[in-house]
């Protein structure tokens, strides 16, 4: 059931880049085109995931007066390792990508994260954590990124940082659209549920 509800938290009901709105720099600065988009979010996804994972395993070693510290420098670490991999394999990528490459270590995502729960939770649901939480995070980056370049086309604002904004914007209310009206209808179907149950046992409670 935990797992359940972290794949529900990373994916939809907080969703770091629509609910929790973290990580906005990159989020609205790399999405101008599909491809940054997916380049900056797999990078991210891989730090997070490893650095969750890392500090669950080392999370017993640690004293808690060098405990920010050591994360921020498991962070960094796993950070240069993804920068290297794309400067190796899509040198062009991270040309474009540029400076939000090696500022994934500032992503308050990713300590966030570290403190909030690889800190406390065995590996396997610090893992499972960061990969939620990190595709959340690159789903959002890559509607973000077809969308912009997309809208790009016929209209120059949508490349432009304001662009990124109202994309954002917009999908922030759609969100909220969607949550409300699945709000609703579980109350329904709880309500019908519970109505049945009396017609059936007479039981009120």
């Amino acid at each position: 059931m935990k797992i359940v509800t972290l794949w529900l938290d990373g994916l939809w009901d907080r969703n770091p880049g629509l609910i929790q709105l973290l990580g906005l720099c990159p989020l609205l600065a790399v999405s101008n085109t599909l491809e940054n988009a997916i380049g900056l979010g797999l990078a991210t996804l891989f730090v997070l995931v490893l650095s969750n994972g890392s500090i669950s395993l080392i999370r017993n070693l640690v004293d808690d007066a060098i405990r920010l510290p050591v994360f921020v420098l498991v962070i960094a670490a796993l950070t240069t390792c993804a920068e290297l991999l794309v400067q190796a394999f899509d040198y062009p990528l991270y040309q474009s990508l540029g400076i939000f490459l090696p500022l994934i270590v500032t992503n308050c995502l990713i300590l966030g994260r570290a403190e909030a729960l690889a800190r406390r939770e065995p590996l396997f649901i610090s893992a499972m954590d960061g990969l939620a939480q990190g595709l959340g995070f690159f789903l959002i980056l890559i509607i973000l990124g077809a969308i912009r370049e997309w809208a790009s086309e016929t209209l120059i604002l949508a490349a432009l940082p304001p662009g990124a904004f109202i994309a954002l914007g917009l999908l922030v209310a759609l969100h909220q659209v969607i949550q409300s009206k699945l709000k609703h209808l579980r109350a329904r179907v709880i309500t019908n549920s519970k109505e049945r149950r009396v017609r059936t046992t007479g039981d009120i409670s």
